[in-house]
């Protein structure tokens, strides 16, 4: 068997794995999704502030007047129009500046997006450096067509970007396989869906507020500028 069939063996493996852990999430959520408004429209803040077993993926001021939380998917196209069109110009202007703290949740839709969120936390390391994973998770997003979606060699096409950001073949495979890890961030796809009403992505709750209208640049000028201004 050649390196290629190898690979793609490995995938199919992997992915049988992490889709097995996205049913039982999918499982435990629907229930409680039944029961509730298929979105809920605002959370406490400080539920919403409670972290996982992972800890948060975060950027900007700790003291930050607002705090957006987002849920994402990295096979998810809209998610990769915000973050390669609109989050440049939100960062700078509202996270760089230190008035709002961003944080980034992952809400994988199938299984190559588990694949890249285990990758994403692969590359914070032990020490969960949001850099190094936001890089990743940069990567993930610019290259979505090259990876997400090809018929042909996924495992390949998804080391491929990877190694881009350091990522050794042995590194890759490991954390692939990493099953307590498939297990935390299956974790935050259930409390998302169960707790929050979670059903799409992207996401975002502003100060626990959801954001109902469309991503946009305008969209969030409109519902962060008054919570900055206000006393």
């Amino acid at each position: 068997m050649d390196l290629s069939s190898r690979l793609d063996r490995r995938m199919a493996l992997v992915a049988g794995a992490m889709m097995a852990g996205l049913a039982l999430a999918v499982a435990t959520a629907l229930p409680a999704m039944a029961q509730r408004p298929v979105t809920v429209p605002e959370v406490p803040l400080e539920t919403l502030l409670k972290q996982d077993e992972l800890p948060d993926l975060i950027l900007g001021a700790e003291d930050a007047k607002v705090t957006v939380v987002e849920y994402a998917s990295l096979t998810c196209g809209h998610c990769m129009n915000f973050h390669t069109k609109v989050f440049p110009e939100l960062k700078t202007k509202y996270v760089d500046t230190g008035k709002v703290r961003w944080i980034y949740r992952d809400f994988p839709l199938d299984p190559r997006a588990i694949a890249g969120a285990m990758l994403a936390r692969c590359a914070a390391g032990e020490e969960v450096n949001t850099d190094r994973a936001l890089a990743m998770i940069d990567a993930l997003f610019h290259k979505q067509a090259d990876w997400a979606f090809v018929k042909t060699n996924p495992t390949q096409a998804l080391f491929d970007v990877a190694k881009q950001t350091g990522f050794t073949q042995e590194r890759f495979d490991k954390c692939l396989t990493d099953e307590a890890l498939l297990q935390k961030i299956t974790a935050i796809y259930t409390r998302a869906a169960e707790t929050f009403g979670v059903n799409a992505t992207p996401s975002f709750f502003i100060d626990g507020k959801r954001l109902q209208a469309a991503p946009s640049v305008e969209e969030f000028e409109k519902a962060l500028d008054p919570l900055l201004a206000g006393g």
